[in-house]
Parts: structure tokens; C-alpha cells; sequence
């Protein structure tokens, strides 16, 4: 990964003063050994920090070229000679540690779609508040009574809606829309992503449906991170609520009225019916589906490509795909529980 045309190459460091960054151990190589960069093991080259922590990739390691790979101890023996032994229990949250620190920018996306510097070029209401060293680029929208703190990057295009409030250092990607919305501070919203948007409400009639206002807001904590074209409505009656530290990835849509507690994980083409309630430390895989107004308890797992209908125990690990005819589903779902009772096929 040499080409800095996107992203500047790193300070070298020497294997000793990687080790004692990442808290591992230097089990074997030469301390005075410098890192200029990272890559997977599969295209790692001299100079270059690696890492293994899936077994899947243990195929790439004798032929790495790497100068140092980072793994647990129980792989040691199997890294080339030629390569320096970096031991640690978890090898990807080291791996993390050296790329924070080498790529500070990267950790922004400030970084990648420009310079922070404050800037004022885009369409500002004459009622909006804005802290100092705030980044208004071109084509951006400011909406009246907005708030916008100290720091926060509004990219080209992007739409800051009529008394939103955005917090200090956070970042709102090219072309995203702020609604009926309070973000909190550092917050990372890439390009694309709508949010306080209505909710798909309606009271449903043989004479036609019926729109419902929507009347609620979004809460955004603090330290969220929310993916490309991910689309989370604004509650009906009450707030949708994404909590402190929880990560959204590219394509989610969040229904009106969930809750989502702190520092959950939610991947992409995740699909969160409306009135859900999730607890802290929850992640969900992708493509899975959630039925509206159920809960889901704290530390649980929802398997990729699952559909949930009923409410999650904390710390459960859920899985398995049932979509079907309605009344086929639930004749089988009845069969499988009566076999189960007696313990078995007759």
C-alpha cells in the first residue's frame, strides 16, 4: 500500500516502539526493524506490518513478505524466518492500534473528502448558529435555528435541515439530509445518509391510507458511527434513538420509534422495524431483518441473513431464515415444537 495519492504515507517506526504501541510482544526479530506501512498478509512487502487473527488466512502466511506479523502465540511457529514475530492475544485490535496511530487522518473523513480548515462557501441561513472552525463546503445547506459546534465538517452537498442540532467535531458526508435531529459530538455520518426523515406511517382503510404525522425526533449520542445510505426515520410519537457509541454500517434502515442502545454494531442492509427496542453491546448481521416492536437484549447476536419475529433474551444468539407463506410458517413452527416436546421422531 505505497500509493500516497489518497492517503500519506506514515511516520516510520522501529518494531520496539510498534510493540510497546500496541501492547504486544516482540517474540522474535530485530527491535531496530522499521514499519513504513501496513497491509494484508497476502500483499504485504518489506517494510510492512500484518496481521493474523482468522484462521481462514493462515493459508497466506508462509508467503508473506511481510516485515513483522502480528498473531497470537499459538501461530508463531508457523511465520516465515524472515519475518518478525509480534505476539498478542487479540492480533486485529493491535493491528487497529498501529493503523490509528500511523493513519490519524484516516480516522476522519475530513481526511479523505478534504481539509478541516474552517470554510464558509456553502448556503448559510442567516439564523443559524455555528461555533468557530466549522467547514461549510460548497453546495452544502445550513437550514434556519440550525446549531453546528466547534470543528464539524458539513461536506459538499449536504443538507442541515431547519433547527437541527449538530455537535462538536463530528462529520456529515457530501449529499446526507438532517431532519428534525440532534446529533451529538463526534459523530460520523457518510455521504448519502438520510435521517429525521418521516416514518412509514399510515392508518390503513378500505377507502384508501391515511398519513400519519410523524412527530418525533432522532437523538444521535455521542461517538456514532452511521454508514452510507443508511436511512433512519424520525419517531412517530416518540424519539428514534441511536445510543452513545453504536456503529452502523452502509444501506441500514431504521424504522421510527427504535431505540438502539450503546455501543451495539449493526451491519449492512439490516432492516430495524419500527417501535423496536435494543439493548447495549447488541450486534446484528447483515441482511437480517427485525419485526416492528419486539425487544432485543443486551449482548445478543442476530446471525447475518436472519429474521427475527419475537423478542431476543439478553446475551442469546439467534439465527435462521423463515420467510415463507404466513399460515405454511406457522403450521411448522407448530410441528417443530411439538416434536421437540416429545423429544424427538417417533
Amino acid at each position: 500500500m505505497r500509493d500516497t495519492r489518497f492517503i500519506p504515507a506514515p511516520a516510520p517506526l522501529r518494531l520496539d516502539q510498534v510493540a510497546e504501541l500496541v501492547g504486544a510482544k516482540l517474540e522474535r526479530g530485530d527491535p531496530a526493524a522499521v514499519i513504513r506501512g501496513a497491509a494484508p498478509l497476502e500483499a504485504a512487502r518489506e517494510g510492512d506490518l500484518t496481521f493474523l487473527d482468522n484462521p481462514k488466512y493462515v493459508r497466506h502466511l508462509a508467503a508473506t513478505q511481510a516485515t513483522a506479523c502480528l498473531c497470537q502465540p499459538r501461530y508463531s511457529e508457523r511465520v516465515p524466518a524472515h519475518v518478525a514475530v509480534m505476539e498478542s492475544a487479540d492480533p486485529y485490535r493491535a493491528y487497529s492500534l498501529y493503523l490509528a496511530t500511523a493513519y490519524p487522518a484516516m480516522l476522519r473523513p475530513a481526511g479523505v473528502y478534504g481539509s478541516a480548515e474552517p470554510l464558509l462557501q456553502g448556503t448559510i441561513h442567516p439564523e443559524a448558529r455555528l461555533e468557530e472552525d466549522v467547514r461549510v463546503e460548497t453546495g452544502a445547506i445550513v437550514g434556519a435555528r440550525a446549531e453546528i459546534g466547534r470543528g464539524t465538517v458539513i461536506a459538499a452537498g449536504a443538507v442541515v435541515g431547519e433547527a437541527v442540532a449538530v455537535g462538536r467535531f463530528c462529520f456529515v458526508g457530501s449529499h446526507a439530509s438532517l431532519q428534525h435531529a440532534l446529533i451529538g459530538n463526534r459523530v460520523i455520518i457518510h455521504p448519502g445518509a438520510r435521517i429525521g426523515q418521516d416514518g412509514f406511517g399510515f392508518a390503513m382503510g378500505s377507502g384508501g391510507h391515511m398519513k400519519i404525522a410523524q412527530i418525533g425526533r432522532v437523538i444521535i449520542q455521542d461517538d456514532v458511527e452511521i454508514g452510507a445510505n443508511t436511512t433512519i426515520d424520525r419517531g412517530a410519537n416518540r424519539d428514534t434513538v441511536v445510543g452513545e457509541g453504536t456503529k452502523i454500517d452502509n444501506q441500514v434502515q431504521i424504522g421510527h420509534n427504535v431505540e438502539i442502545g450503546r455501543h451495539c454494531i449493526i451491519v449492512a442492509q439490516v432492516g430495524i422495524s419500527g417501535s423496536v427496542r435494543i439493548g447495549d453491546f447488541v450486534a446484528i448481521g447483515g441482511q437480517a431483518g427485525i419485526n416492528g416492536h419486539i425487544q432485543i437484549g443486551d449482548g445478543a447476536r442476530i446471525v447475518g441473513a436472519s429474521v427475527v419475529h419475537g423478542s431476543v433474551p439478553a446475551g442469546a444468539r439467534w439465527g435462521g431464515l423463515l420467510a415463507k407463506p404466513v399460515n405454511e410458517w406457522v403450521r411448522e413452527m407448530g410441528a417443530l415444537r411439538r416434536l421437540a416436546k416429545r423429544g424427538g421422531a417417533d
